[in-house]
């Protein structure tokens, strides 16, 4: 196997595109589908590995570069894993993220509706998935545990705002870059990942 000197980050989403192009080497060049005028393929798969997979077969594929791809979503206890791997789809479903966040709230209010105690446990969920263009793929999880909390903070993206991760008193949002690059779901599929491809690395 050849060594990576460039690689297609398959992702339009640029929050997605930073977090993955600062895990990976300096000394690699990162590119990303809107460089190359590339549309994203239909989300069609059942999980967020499904997914992932798919995404790095079509961009690999369209531009016969390495390629990792990422799926990821936030799961949470009460709404029976919602939204999963719909995450994005409810932003764009509602409008926003700060819509689907607000929507969020309001549907774990209603599933804990005389409960003693409310149950706001959630996890960040990433699918990160390489592929060659030999057709050769490896793919990894990454979870993170965590509580749904009233939005809080400016940082970040996607549902940043509203998820603390265990052991820690803020938000993904309320932390500065590097302190949410260096725990996150993202992170953490990384590192399982990095451990098989650091062999491939300049």
């Amino acid at each position: 196997m050849y060594k990576i000197d460039k690689i297609l980050i398959g992702t339009h989403n640029k929050g997605k595109f930073k977090e993955i192009s600062d895990l990976l080497p300096k000394t690699i060049k990162k590119i990303s589908p809107s460089e190359l005028n590339m549309e994203s393929p239909e989300e069609s798969g059942k999980s967020f590995l499904q997914n992932s997979e798919i995404k790095a077969d079509f961009f690999c594929k369209k531009s016969h570069l390495t390629t990792l791809s990422d799926d990821s979503g936030l799961e949470i206890d009460c709404l029976a894993g919602k939204p999963g791997i719909f995450s994005s789809r409810w932003a764009k479903e509602f409008g926003s993220f700060n819509n689907a966040m607000f929507e969020i709230l309001k549907k774990i209010n209603k599933a804990n509706q005389n409960k003693k105690q409310k149950n706001t446990k959630a996890k960040f969920v990433c699918s990160l998935t390489i592929q060659w263009p030999n057709g050769k793929k490896i793919s990894e999880i990454g979870e993170i545990e965590g509580n749904i909390s009233p939005p809080k903070g400016n940082n970040g993206f996607g549902y940043d705002p509203i998820f603390i991760p265990q052991g820690y008193l803020k938000t993904f949002a309320e932390m500065n870059y590097k302190e949410k690059l260096l725990i996150d779901h993202r992170y953490i599929a990384y590192k399982k990942l990095e451990k098989k491809i650091k062999i491939y690395f300049q």
